[in-house]
């Protein structure tokens, strides 16, 4: 009988280093799915600047805004309406109405938010003119695949993209420990960016 029960414990062993195995092997996959993914954001990140880059247009009328986590949607909402009774004012017709319209799209980009999204939003729109000298109007918006902790409102010829670039920077996380006879805080920095624990 002893000889039994040495056979049943030495199976279920068996079975769970086999179980133990299997979600392990699991995890390794979630852990090589998600640096694909990261990968795959990356990618996509660095087409977006490339063609955002190249992207040219006649006056002012190209607009990069881009709102970090904690931003308020309505802030920014307000700034736009404040923006749009400045630009009234361009002696220009021709590049008063295609700020204008810019100004217009954003703020109706921004409805589709009732708030900034855990990562932050981008938001470029404008009208561009093409490679055949037509002009076109472009509206692109997405929150970014990791906290973008730069804050950014430009009417230029051009998007600017430089803020973009801390998205393909290192992910290294270090952790800090500052102490004073008051307190001790805790930190984590990675990147550009940082967090209080």
């Amino acid at each position: 009988e002893t000889h039994f029960w040495v056979e049943k414990l030495r199976e279920f062993a068996k079975r769970e280093r086999e179980r133990e195995r299997y979600a392990l092997s699991l995890k390794e996959k979630k852990m090589a799915d998600q640096e694909s993914d990261k990968n795959i954001e990356i990618w996509k990140i660095k087409k977006l600047i490339k063609g955002l880059e190249t992207a040219r247009g006649n006056g002012t009328s190209m607009i990069s805004l881009i709102m970090p986590p904690r931003d308020q949607v309505a802030r920014v909402t307000k700034m736009l309406a404040d923006e749009y009774g400045t630009a009234s004012n361009i002696k220009s017709r021709v590049n008063r109405q295609s700020v204008l319209s810019a100004i217009t799209s954003a703020q109706q980009r921004l409805k589709l938010y009732n708030k900034v999204p855990p990562n932050g939003l981008v938001l470029y729109t404008g009208t561009i003119v093409t490679d055949d000298g037509k002009e076109k109007k472009v509206t692109i918006d997405f929150e970014p695949f990791k906290p973008i902790n730069a804050s950014l409102y430009l009417c230029d010829n051009k998007f600017h993209t430089e803020p973009l670039n801390e998205l393909l920077e290192s992910d290294d996380k270090f952790g800090f420990i500052v102490m004073d006879g008051n307190g001790t805080l805790f930190g984590t920095l990675s990147g550009n960016t940082r967090e209080v624990l």
